[in-house]
């Protein structure tokens, strides 16, 4: 509606509806680029504010925002739903930095064209360097999960092609869940592919199949797992409950899929023997491979190379750091909450000073500690008929993603007081 449309009977004045209309673009490029409802609301209010809205208040879930915008005894709501359901971090960090430098008063065209430009920014990516940085983390992720030089290699080359394949699909407004099994089956079946080339073609030993989960681990909804939990660290449960449940889909999705895979090859999912390397080199290439992995999914979210580098530095001492209190006899769980509260409390004050979002830069450096491996193979053992060994698995894998928002959300307590008291 333009800013001359005459009154509507019912719906009250016509710059309301402008204005709540607004208020409501902002919440839906919000959502669509991956955050939590707890900044989409924050950003709602806050353009509210600077248009002049006596108050706005909105209910969030995964894919719907209903908005009530409220100015002197007139009220307008509007309901929204956002199908693409995704990470960009550029478009994240866009929006914060507009928001939050919004003047007391702004008209809604003003801010309708600077969502707009937001909104038409093209991704930083193409599909190729885009299927490039997730190879590059799931390599690291194969590194850190003890595989060799092989299993790494085929990673790379499985998560490449299975990334392409991803992209491609999601671009074209296919199922996410098909999109997912299928990126899922062509990255393990490539893997397999790759190895056999290097032990019938090069002569190599065998052995290496084991390695081919962590050429899926790109499809670990890593992004959405952590910000359920934090909406349900803030009582939001219509939004973490259907995020999780999202995350979850996905995750059975992509696992089925490799089990389909394994079930054909007669592949299993065991665990890798550490690599018989000296301790001071392991130290540092395990330093270079969480640096790298890190980098890798960041990038892979849309992110500016600034913002990359600092997730990618946040998460090298943390992992890396849960690596080494793992293998002093930590429990895996007590790892990850440690770290994870290092990595939020590091975010909540590099965030700042870079001009970028917090959870730009903490999501990623946590993403690369999510048990995707165990996730997996819970799934395989489910289907091969271990039960308690599946059961293991999955307590193993829940614990440590409870443990990794716990961290996060005790750290935005220590660090954000619009997290510390209830409003």
């Amino acid at each position: 509606m333009t800013a001359e449309a005459t009154d509507e009977p019912g719906l009250g004045p016509s710059e309301l509806v402008r204005q709540s209309g607004t208020v409501l673009r902002v919440g839906r490029l919000a959502l669509s680029a991956g955050t939590g409802s707890y900044r989409v609301k924050s950003h709602m209010t806050r353009v509210g504010r600077a248009l002049g809205l006596d108050r706005t208040a909105a209910h969030v879930t995964l894919t719907e925002i209903t908005a009530t915008s409220y100015r002197d005894r007139n009220f307008r709501t509007e309901v929204s739903e956002v199908r693409a359901v995704g990470i960009n971090s550029d478009r994240l960090s866009e929006l914060e930095s507009y928001v939050g430098d919004l003047p007391e008063h702004v008209t809604a065209a003003d801010v309708d064209a600077e969502l707009e430009r937001i909104a038409a920014k093209p991704l930083l990516y193409g599909a190729f360097l885009n299927a490039l940085w997730a190879a590059i983390a799931c390599a690291a992720f194969a590194f850190l999960n003890n595989g060799g030089v092989i299993e790494c290699g085929a990673v790379f080359v499985g998560a490449f092609l299975g990334q392409m394949v991803r992209r491609a699909m999601l671009h074209k407004g296919i199922n996410q869940f098909g999109t997912t099994m299928l990126a899922a089956t062509v990255a393990a079946s490539a893997y397999l592919l790759v190895v056999l080339a290097f032990e019938n073609v090069l002569g190599l030993s065998g052995g290496h199949e084991a390695g081919y989960v962590s050429a899926v681990l790109f499809l670990v909804p890593g992004f959405a797992l952590v910000t359920a939990a934090l909406d349900l660290a803030k009582l939001d449960f219509s939004a973490g409950i259907a995020r999780m449940t999202y995350a979850l889909m996905i995750l059975a999705s992509a696992a089925l899929a490799v089990w389909a895979v394994s079930a054909i090859a007669g592949l299993q999912p065991d665990r890798l023997p550490p690599p018989a390397l000296d301790d001071t080199l392991f130290l540092a290439l395990r330093l270079l491979a969480s640096f790298a992995g890190v980098l890798g999914f960041a990038l892979m979210f849309n992110s500016p190379w600034k913002m990359a580098v600092g997730a990618a530095s946040i998460g090298m001492i943390a992992n890396v750091g849960r690596l080494l209190m793992i293998d002093a006899g930590f429990a895996s769980q007590a790892a990850a909450a440690a770290t994870a509260l290092v990595v939020g409390v590091l975010a909540a004050y590099i965030a700042p000073a870079m001009n970028v979002p917090r959870i730009t830069l903490s999501v990623p450096a946590v993403v690369i500690m999510v048990p995707g491996v165990t996730a997996y193979r819970a799934v395989y053992q489910f289907n091969s008929g271990a039960t308690v060994d599946a059961l293991a698995s999955t307590v193993e894998a829940g614990l440590v993603i409870i443990a990794l928002s716990i961290g996060l959300a005790v750290a935005r307590m220590l660090t954000d007081k619009n997290w510390t008291f209830e409003r």
